[in-house]
């Protein structure tokens, strides 16, 4: 097939994403494809004017993964890897993503949304919290805050930066995180860090963390959370791949939903193609999977096609 990688772009993560959209087209010309890569950016869409039958967008952070590049890719008529363009709003949302997995009584920390207009004289949960950007990704932004005056200076940094933010509630424990692929959970990923916790740095610095699926977590446990995140993935309308972040309450043991990336990364440390290698899908392979499950919405050969793809996942339910 003839495959356009778009990649790159003008967000704060765009030198994580042009290291994913490498390592995709190389992965997609060892699965014998023609491969296009495409910086593109909103003022720059010419890559898509190339003849091609499938997009595969590995544009993280604003542009990317807002839903904005899926609204022009639905708007011209072409099939593309990934969830659509509402899906993609959600997930790049915090809070709208949280308030849905609140209304289908989903577990997910409590947050409260500041801005000019809604100060943070509400939060009356005292210890450390986490003040965070509301839709960037790879932890751009995130700051966890021991202290009162922390979390203010946290704060007034992004409402300077973007206008509004968000506090939320900290979650003491574990860290774990949940592939999809095709709406299944891969096997789920324990993460561990020298730092503060599991931020920009440490996850694409070599070394900077370490990922395993020996998880000292109970089985009953485990698969509670790869349920989790299977239905926070639906309640969203995601399709094809994701990642479902979540913590464990080190004293209860109950898991927390934190994010949802719905273009995950692909660099060389990153977490889903990890995942999917832990049961046998190689990197090529799951890039090539991708490709034709977005060939196969094509309402001409569809069915047949996702028919003939169809994977079976019945290995990561015996972890």
């Amino acid at each position: 097939m003839r495959i356009t990688v778009l990649c790159g772009g003008p967000s704060s993560e765009r030198e994580v994403s042009l290291i994913s959209g490498k390592a995709v087209a190389q992965g997609l010309l060892d699965a014998g494809h023609d491969v296009f890569v495409s910086d593109v950016s909103p003022d720059n869409l010419s890559g898509l004017d190339r003849p091609v039958d499938v997009v595969f967008p590995v544009l993280h952070g604003a542009f990317g993964e807002d839903g904005e590049i899926q609204k022009i890719l639905e708007t011209r008529g072409l099939l593309f890897v990934g969830s659509g363009s509402v899906a993609s709003q959600l997930g790049m949302d915090k809070i709208a993503a949280k308030s849905r997995w609140k209304q289908a009584g989903l577990p997910t920390p409590k947050w409260q949304c500041v801005s000019a207009m809604l100060p943070v004289d509400a939060w009356t949960d005292p210890g450390i919290c986490v003040v965070k950007a509301i839709d960037a990704g790879s932890s751009i932004d995130v700051n966890l805050c021991k202290t009162p005056a922390d979390a203010q200076q946290a704060i007034d940094h992004l409402l300077c930066k973007y206008g509004q933010c968000m506090i939320e509630q900290f979650i003491d424990g574990p860290e774990i995180t949940i592939g999809l692929l095709e709406g299944r959970a891969l096997p789920p990923i324990l993460i561990e860090t020298s730092h503060e916790f599991f931020d920009f740095q440490a996850k694409y610095t070599k070394g900077g963390a370490t990922h395993s699926f020996d998880l000292p977590l109970s089985e009953i446990l485990l698969q509670r959370c790869m349920t989790l995140a299977e239905r926070a993935n639906e309640i969203l309308g995601c399709r094809d791949l994701a990642r479902v972040d979540l913590m464990i309450d080190g004293v209860t043991n109950e898991p927390y939903l934190l994010e949802i990336n719905t273009i995950p990364g692909f660099t060389p440390v990153s977490l889903l193609p990890e995942a999917a290698a832990k049961i046998g899908i190689s990197f090529s392979q799951l890039v090539d999977r991708l490709v034709q499950m977005a060939w196969g919405r094509n309402p001409i050969r569809g069915e047949v096609r996702l028919k003939q793809n169809s994977l079976v996942f019945a290995a990561t339910r015996s972890l």
